[in-house]
């Protein structure tokens, strides 16, 4: 049946549409599939990498003199950016919370009929359905974790502390930066191959995490590192008129 809590849908309509909003707040640039401060870490690593390979693109004469101000201000960089994205994922995740207790308060009969549909959808009936509902109905702590999870599609392990998050790209970052550091000292073409191995380290290390074909993702992401550098060269030395 409909109900003005259901906007003018049936519950199980009303379903879809909450499982909808319950991705929306997980689909962040650090998403659920990979653990929150890997992601970070992977991200900033590719992200250090490039950007060196840019300035050594486009400045090698003065990659030395400037590494270390532009290696701290990317972990910084990075370290902020990370916790601030965790940061807004929790919020709406606390928001999503707050309002599905409000309705658990408000709306129990509809939160019930939801439940319902929900637990009817798969493939519970008779007794067992109404003893099942029931018994979540009798907890409210256990109904709002179920309402989350089940409604909404919420992974509430997947939610990481920001600072967590922070913790990896900062550490992502140190390393990358040590890394072409030290390449520094090789021959010139060694600090070019040096980014870009630590490119397809991050790429490979996420693609066989979320268990993707891996020689796309390398040659994907070598190719627009590679592209984005010569482009850059390319405007650089082109006169623009």
């Amino acid at each position: 049946m409909t109900h003005p809590h259901f906007h003018g849908k049936e519950a199980l309509e009303h379903l879809i549409e909450a499982r909808k909003k319950g991705r929306w707040a997980s689909s962040e640039i650090h998403g659920v599939e990979l653990p929150g401060h890997y992601s970070a870490a992977a991200e900033a690593a590719k992200e250090t990498a490039f950007f060196f390979l840019l300035f050594w693109t486009l400045l090698p004469q003065f990659l030395i003199a400037f590494f270390l101000p532009l290696s701290a201000a990317l972990l910084f960089w990075r370290m902020g950016r990370s916790a601030l994205l965790g940061y807004v994922r929790l919020e709406k995740l606390h928001r999503l919370i707050e309002e599905e207790r409000w309705e658990i308060e408000h709306h129990r009969p509809q939160e019930k009929e939801e439940l319902t549909a929900l637990y009817a959808a798969k493939g519970f009936s008779g007794k067992l359905l109404e003893e099942a509902i029931e018994t979540l109905m009798a907890d409210d702590n256990r109904l709002l974790q179920v309402m989350l999870e089940e409604e909404l599609g919420l992974s509430l392990e997947a939610f990481e502390h920001p600072l967590k998050q922070a913790c990896g790209a900062s550490i992502a970052v140190f390393f990358a930066a040590a890394l072409l550091w030290l390449s520094l000292f090789l021959p010139p073409w060694g600090f070019a191959l040096t980014a870009l191995l630590v490119i397809a380290a991050a790429t490979l290390f996420v693609a066989r995490w979320e268990r993707i074909p891996k020689l796309p993702a390398l040659l994907w992401n070598l190719a627009l590192a590679a592209a984005a550098a010569l482009i850059a060269l390319y405007i650089h030395e082109t006169p623009p008129f």
